[in-house]
């Protein structure tokens, strides 16, 4: 499991947690992505805006073929229509069954 709070708009951990998960997906693991608060602007259109947008945007792209979905933190899913343009996959969940998620996850990778 990788668990994504930090902002990727201020921080380029949320990049490099993107791309850990990504690096176990593909080696045939089964990954579930948590995306906490501002994580959940890694799914934003406008990856200009993005540290490391132009490595999001390919990561994004590789989750989405792979059918990797991300379980998006309802109340942090931003009002903006350009939110998830490329329509990815997203799980809406709460903050209990985040929590629920996390504590019945086997690895957990926080950021």
């Amino acid at each position: 499991m990788v668990v994504i709070s930090v902002d990727p708009r201020a921080s380029h951990r949320a990049n490099e947690a993107m791309r850990i998960g990504l690096g176990i997906v593909a080696g045939e693991n089964a990954v579930t992505f948590v995306l906490l608060g501002p994580g959940a602007h890694l799914l934003d259109e406008d990856t200009d805006e993005l540290i490391d947008g132009d490595d999001i945007s390919r990561f994004r792209a590789n989750l989405k073929a792979l059918g990797v979905p991300f379980h998006v933190e309802t109340d942090a899913i931003p009002s903006d229509a350009s939110w998830n343009a490329d329509a990815h996959p997203v799980v809406r969940i709460n903050r209990d069954e985040a929590a629920g998620l996390i504590r019945n996850g086997r690895r957990v990778l926080v950021f």
